[in-house]
């Protein structure tokens, strides 16, 4: 399956499909492939390498999937996964027994997931479909860079940013709620100062009547 080569595939396509062109202008259907630039993980863990698809024909039974691997020498490149109607993986080289499916065909995801990652995994995956009539297209690249450790500009800067957005947010809900019961404690006394301030002002009056009454009449 691996030593098939995918362009000569693709030539006896074009050889099949030109004849019905005719002389109008030569348009094939294209596979668009999508992949992430850039992927970094721990060495020692696991990593999924997500690729989709999008195919202007449905999901035929032809469907393969080619995943590659290009060293950072720049070396030649080695097989890494293989699929056509099931997955089949390397029968030797370095990701043999490392390498899983972790596709959904029916949703056009064909990741996989590598498995134990080591410093030698650095490099540039391709992810290649081609789905009949859908031979030409497209071919997503992603480069793994496998560090010893979680560099801080990449984790953990993520992660201080974002615990730093929640902070503010309790911040701001604690302020609004301490101005809120401030003014409610404001508003009380202000209420209490103008009930006390009627209460006052009736018992003068009741006094000033009562002292009315007090006075003697004059003859």
């Amino acid at each position: 399956i691996y030593g098939r080569s995918q362009r000569g595939g693709a030539g006896h396509t074009l050889a099949r499909i030109a004849p019905r062109l005719g002389q109008g202008a030569l348009t094939f259907p294209t596979v668009e492939v999508h992949t992430a630039k850039e992927v970094v993980a721990v060495n020692g863990t696991n990593q999924r390498l997500k690729c989709t698809f999008s195919s202007s024909s449905p999901v035929s039974q032809q469907l393969s999937v080619s995943w590659n691997f290009q060293p950072e020498d720049l070396s030649a490149h080695e097989p890494v996964f293989y699929y056509l109607k099931e997955p089949y993986q390397p029968p030797s080289g370095r990701f043999k027994d490392r390498v899983t499916w972790d596709g959904n065909i029916e949703r056009h995801d064909v990741s996989i997931m590598v498995w134990n990652l080591k410093p030698s995994d650095n490099g540039t995956f391709t992810c290649q479909v081609t789905n009949w009539p859908d031979v030409y297209g497209t071919i997503g690249e992603v480069r793994l860079r496998v560090v010893q450790k979680v560099s801080f500009s990449e984790i953990h800067f993520l992660a201080v940013a974002i615990g730093s957005a929640s902070g503010l947010m309790i911040i701001v809900v604690i302020t609004v709620i301490i101005c809120r019961q401030h003014r409610r404690k404001a508003r009380d006394r202000r209420t209490e100062a103008a009930e006390a301030a009627d209460s006052d002002k009736e018992k003068e009056s009741l006094k000033m009547g009562e002292k009315k009454e007090s006075i003697p009449l004059e003859d």
